[in-house]
């Protein structure tokens, strides 16, 4: 298998692990049992890997841990938001 297919293969697979709980979080409107400092640490570890990526110029890794950040950063958001409705 050829390299950089597989890691677009894994980095998509763990890219989209959140997505269940960014929809169930929508979804429900409650963000209640998340933790906020997972997410700040997820987010900030994903973002170094992008800047890894971009230093060992490898798309891949770009790419997903990118979409990742994304993903969790918006998260993030829909915690704060649902987090302080229910304050």
């Amino acid at each position: 298998m050829d390299e950089n297919l597989l890691g677009i293969i894994a980095g998509a697979l763990t890219s989209v692990a959140m997505l269940p709980q960014l929809i169930k979080v929508i979804k429900q409107k409650n963000a209640k049992d998340l933790s906020w400092g997972m997410l700040i640490v997820l987010i900030s570890g994903l973002s170094l890997w992008v800047w890894y990526g971009f230093l060992k110029n490898e798309l891949p890794i770009i790419l997903s841990n990118a979409f990742a950040v994304i993903v969790n950063v918006t998260l993030l958001i829909f915690c704060i938001i649902y987090k302080k409705k229910s304050s």
